[in-house]
């Protein structure tokens, strides 16, 4: 429980933040820079909007723009007491009801997904696996499961939706182009954390529900936990008025509160941890693993969670015992690096934050085994080679021509520097080479090499025949490294007395044959190289 200090301390805060009015006695038209003198305007009311002209606006644009069509230009002069000649300039300011602005639906977009997360549609009630870019509208409902999900609002806040939790996006209102929303959400269960975007005053709103308490926000930075019976928040930056409805009280920045639905208690309000002392890391890092030290407290555990920075994605969290992390296997990109300690009732404090780039770039494998131009008794010989940069994956490319354009075989990505071909090679001649990747995005391609894989080519087999007229197309089986194909045609099932015989590239031919009369059609895989070929089964062709 907070002393009383603290508690007097956050009382005398005032009431709720959002119930607060727009401008208070500041919220009158300025004088304007035209050559008329102003009527006399009123003050403006917690139901009024100010809004402050920008270069080049004029009344007429401000209307069309923010106001409902019902709503004409003249009827805000009326309102704001202007004369019907008077010229507004940049800076002044001009009354606006709140039932004057246009409002509509405004759908949010999930910015980044890790691992499997659902959505149920607010509309029919289906379950669907949630993906990036996916459109949140109201109704619709979050389950992350084991995986987790950044969603991005339509005025750029940003809320995270940690693994196991139960997200219902209860309204999700933009009005007009004035910037104002009005978002209202429910936790069910779970972890989320915030930015919200500082939200205007008058009827701009966010506000979070859970099963124990409500958390109105202005511009800030929080995070809030529920298990349904118990709702915990700690706030980073800004305030959040939060506690039981009708009961809130206003928690500032290095401030945590927790409300229990089972308790007549209230709530209890701490200060939270200060943030551990993190040590310098390089803010760009070209290699990994590199290690996160901080200076140990009395803290029973550290919280350290990663994200990255351009989608918010949920890269990493974790609870740790000790004084160090080691950060590996990150793709290219910029992160931020959130520690906080964790007290002894398992609620993180206020966290170090620490941005910092990835910068991996892949190097050229060097080529082991087997040397170039050497000749394999196996269809299935071992790759070799070595690494040269840092934290990398690599993997083997096999193909029958030195562009690599079609590729015969390759092996999985991984951090070794040996491998098998992902099938068996046909006898011919094959170029290998090796591909590593660093960072995701950076690749690097080593020189490829010869190699020839002895033994007998498989047969070519005639898989369709086609008749059109005199005139019959035969089509078969691709050999892989085969250079062209020999074909024979015969009268003779035995292919005694050989009637024509061909080179072709192709896998088809187009034979004229006699009506009636029977024929006999077989093909050879041809390659370069020492390589012995069979013929492949004979095939009847009969043309009526």
């Amino acid at each position: 429980m907070a002393n009383n200090g603290v508690t007097q301390f956050l009382l005398t805060l005032g009431a709720p933040l959002l119930l607060m009015t727009a401008l208070g006695t500041q919220a009158e038209l300025s004088v304007t820079q035209g050559s008329e003198q102003q009527g006399t305007s009123q003050p403006a009311t917690s139901s009024d909007w100010m809004y402050t002209l920008r270069s080049g606006d004029s009344l007429s644009q401000v209307a069309s723009e923010l106001l409902t069509p019902n709503i004409s230009v003249a009827r805000l002069r009326e309102y704001n007491k202007l004369s019907e000649g008077m010229v507004l300039a940049e800076g002044d300011r001009v009354r606006i009801p709140l039932s004057w602005l246009k409002w509509q639906p405004e759908p949010a977009r999930i910015a980044s997904v890790s691992g499997v997360v659902q959505i149920i549609s607010g509309s029919d009630g289906r379950k669907q696996t949630l993906t990036r870019d996916t459109l949140i509208r109201v109704g619709d409902e979050i389950l992350s499961g084991s995986g987790s999900a950044t969603v991005r609002l339509a005025d750029g806040s940003e809320i995270r939706i940690s693994p196991d939790s139960r997200l219902t996006f209860n309204r999700l209102t933009q009005f007009g182009k004035s910037g104002m929303a009005d978002t209202r959400l429910r936790l069910d269960h779970g972890e989320i954390h915030t930015r919200v975007k500082p939200v205007l005053d008058g009827g701009a709103r966010f506000e979070i529900e859970t099963p124990s308490a409500v958390a109105a926000v202005r511009g800030t930075v929080f995070a809030i936990q529920t298990s349904g019976q118990k709702t915990s928040l700690q706030v980073s930056h800004g305030a959040v008025d939060f506690g039981q409805p009708g009961k809130t009280q206003r928690i500032p920045a290095g401030y945590g509160a927790t409300v229990s639905a089972s308790t007549t208690s209230g709530m209890s309000i701490r200060r939270l941890p200060p943030a551990p002392e993190t040590r310098p890391l390089p803010s760009r890092l070209t290699r990994l693993p590199a290690t996160l030290e901080w200076s140990n407290s009395q803290a029973p555990a550290y919280r350290l969670d990663i994200f990255a920075a351009d989608d918010g994605r949920w890269v990493e969290s974790r609870e740790i015992r000790g004084n160090h992390h080691e950060l590996s296997m990150l793709d290219n990109g910029q992160y931020e690096i959130h520690l906080a300690s964790v007290g002894h009732d398992g609620v993180a404090g206020m966290p170090a934050v620490t941005p910092f780039e990835v910068d991996l770039q892949a190097q050229e494998a060097n080529l082991v085994t087997p040397n170039d131009g050497a000749a394999a008794n196996d269809d299935m010989p071992e790759f070799e080679w070595s690494l040269n940069g840092h934290n990398e994956v690599a993997r083997i490319e096999i193909a029958a021509d030195q562009s690599f354009n079609h590729l015969i075989a390759t092996s999985e990505w991984a951090p070794e520097t040996s491998a098998l071909p992902s099938r068996p090679l046909n006898p011919g001649q094959y170029y290998w080479r090796v591909v590593t990747e660093a960072g995701g995005n950076s690749v690097a391609v080593s020189k490829p090499r010869s190699l020839t894989v002895k033994g007998s080519l498989p047969p070519a087999r005639v898989i369709s025949v086609n008749y059109l007229d005199s005139q019959v197309r035969v089509f078969w089986e691709q050999v892989a490294t085969a250079k062209e194909y020999l074909l024979q045609l015969s009268e003779e099932p035995d292919f005694d007395n050989v009637i024509k015989e061909t080179t072709l590239a192709d896998t088809s031919a187009a034979l004229r044959l006699i009506p009636g009369r029977r024929y006999f059609v077989r093909l050879k895989a041809l390659s370069e190289g020492p390589f012995s070929s069979r013929w492949g089964p004979g095939r009847e062709l009969y043309l009526e």
